[in-house]
C-alpha cells in the first residue's frame, strides 16, 4: 500500500513501536526474509516474561536458525505451493470461502475513502494479509488518530487474521512462520485490547 497525501505527524514511542510490529509482520507475509532482515530478527528479543516477549524470543531462535534459501523455501510451500500454498492470507477466503469476494469489494471502498492505494507493482489483491499489516503501519505513520485505527482493524484485521495466524502455528511445513503466527497472535490479541481502550 501507498498513502497518497502528506506524511503524518511525528509518533510516540508506543505509536512506533506498534507501527514497526504491524510493518514486521507485513514484510513476512509478503516474501520471505532475507539475509539482513533474518539477522536483525536473529537480534530482537523480547523484555519480559508475557506472552508477546515470549514470543519475540521464539522468532528471534528461529530466526538464527533459519538462512535464507530454507526461508523461501517454507514460504514457497506455505504460500505458493504447487497448485496452491498451506494457508491462503486472504481476508475474501477466510470470511468467503473463495478469493476476490464480497470483503474485498469493502476493502477497496475503505482504502479509497482513506486516501490508500494498491502499489503498480504487487499484483495480490488488497486483502492480503501483508497488504492488511502495511496499511495498519501506514495509518499509525500517517498520525490516522484512534477511532480510525480502530474502524479498520474490526472490520478487515480482527474477523479473520488470528485464524491466519493459527494456521501459521500449525502449519505442517512451519518452522520460522510457526514463531511468526505466535508473534502476529500475540500482537493481534494486544493491539485490540489497546485499540478498544483509546478509541
Amino acid at each position: 500500500m501507498e498513502a497518497r497525501g502528506e506524511p503524518g505527524m511525528p509518533m510516540d514511542e508506543a505509536a512506533r513501536l506498534r507501527g514497526a510490529t504491524w510493518g514486521l509482520l507485513g514484510l513476512l507475509l509478503a516474501r520471505p526474509p532475507e539475509a539482513a532482515l533474518l539477522a536483525r530478527l536473529g537480534g530482537a528479543g523480547g523484555a519480559g516474561e508475557d506472552a508477546l516477549a515470549r514470543a519475540w524470543e521464539a522468532l528471534a531462535a528461529a530466526a538464527r536458525a533459519t538462512d535464507p534459501e530454507a526461508a523461501e523455501e517454507e514460504y514457497h510451500a506455505l504460500f505458493i505451493g504447487l497448485g496452491r500454498g498451506e494457508v491462503l492470507p486472504f481476508a475474501s477466503w477466510y470470511l468467503t470461502g473463495a478469493l476476490m469476494e464480497r470483503p474485498l469489494a469493502r476493502l477497496r471502498e475503505d482504502l479509497a475513502r482513506l486516501g490508500y492505494a494498491r502499489r503498480e507493482e504487487v499484483r495480490e489483491p488488497e486483502d492480503h494479509a501483508a497488504a492488511l499489516c502495511e496499511t495498519m503501519a501506514l495509518l499509525i505513520a500517517d498520525g490516522a488518530d484512534e477511532a480510525t485505527q480502530r474502524r479498520f482493524f474490526d472490520a478487515h484485521i480482527g474477523p479473520w487474521m488470528g485464524r491466519l495466524f493459527d494456521d501459521l502455528r500449525q502449519a505442517p511445513s512451519a518452522r520460522l512462520y510457526r514463531a511468526a503466527g505466535e508473534l502476529g497472535r500475540c500482537f493481534l490479541e494486544l493491539e485490540e485490547r489497546y485499540l478498544a481502550l483509546v478509541s
